[in-house]
């Protein structure tokens, strides 16, 4: 049985119950994530149904990737030894999956864009909570990421990120962005998130003007990171982290570009870019051992129903 969470009261989080041990948690996009090895013999490249507006990619420990759909929320699981999957969650009509992350008790959480986010259970399929987080209008649940004992979602046109309990009930709390934060009205501002090196705060990318920032769990603080050896980061869209090395996807620029963080991430220095003839506007991306997992939203061609997509992987 689905149940469904009213919209939490916009408030700012000075220290409440809810965030005061904020342990470094592993999940998606963290230095835990599944360090195995790829064979070489797996395939770098696996077609999604055509029509299926992809945008976010999960991968746990195990060789299985889970993508969403923006066209009807459905959620596929593929095989990385093979390529091949099909549907684990059904889609509906008006339902949205964005950015989603698997945590190690198997639940995905989804951001659903229009104020939605879901908690699905890897293994059934079914939908086991769904939390209204924002009126359905004039927002964009757009990702998520893993970190002590919440699910952090992000509102790309607004200036508030919102804590989902993670594997259990719980109050969801709002984190209003202040300090440094610039929220520029009519485009996507927060987008892709991951947790900090030592696990106290949450890195966020605003796609437009493209910087990135570090977040306190505490006070919603926002402090710009300098960037250096790069201008900004436009368009990025989804984040990946492994230790101190940050992985930017810039999704309409068909690049990832690869950061070395300092201890405090104040600092990040451009150490390589990553690009691929295949990439054609790649979001969001996830790791299994020596690749990063991408899937190819194609936002400037015709999203229609028989326009075909595919995720792919390069190395890392």
């Amino acid at each position: 049985m689905t149940r469904i969470h009213p919209r939490p009261t916009r408030r700012a989080v000075l220290g409440g119950a809810a965030l005061t041990a904020v342990a470094v948690t592993a999940g998606e996009g963290t230095a835990s994530a599944n360090s195995s090895k790829a064979p070489a013999g797996w395939p770098t490249e696996f077609p999604l149904p055509d029509g299926f507006l992809p945008e976010g990619i999960a991968i746990g420990s195990r060789p299985y990737a889970y993508v969403g759909s923006r066209a009807d929320g459905a959620i596929h699981r593929y095989d990385l030894r093979t390529g091949e999957g099909g549907v684990l969650s059904e889609g509906a009509a008006g339902r949205v999956s964005v950015g989603l992350k698997l945590d190690h008790d198997g639940l995905l959480y989804v951001a659903g864009s229009t104020g939605l986010a879901r908690v699905v259970d890897s293994r059934t399929g079914d939908v086991l909570t769904t939390y209204q987080l924002t009126p359905s209008t004039g927002h964009f649940i757009n990702d998520v990421t893993l970190l002590g004992d919440r699910a952090w979602f992000t509102d790309s046109l607004d200036a508030v990120l919102y804590g989902v309990p993670r594997g259990h009930s719980g109050e969801v709390t709002a984190l209003p962005l202040t300090g440094d934060w610039v929220q520029t009205p009519g485009v996507n501002n927060a987008n892709g998130v991951v947790g900090t090196p030592d696990g106290h705060g949450l890195i966020v990318v605003s796609s437009n003007p493209g910087k990135l920032y570090t977040v306190s769990l505490r006070t919603g603080r926002a402090r710009e990171v300098a960037l250096s050896g790069a201008a900004n980061v436009a368009n990025g869209d989804g984040l990946f982290r492994i230790g101190r090395t940050l992985y930017v996807v810039q999704n309409r620029l068909n690049l990832i570009s690869v950061f070395d963080l300092d201890a405090k991430a104040t600092t990040a220095t451009l150490r390589r870019t990553i690009t691929d003839p295949r990439f054609d506007v790649p979001t969001t991306a996830a790791r299994f051992g020596n690749r990063l997992y991408l899937v190819n939203a194609r936002f400037t061609s015709p999203q229609t129903p028989d326009t075909t997509f595919s995720a792919v992987a390069v190395s890392i």
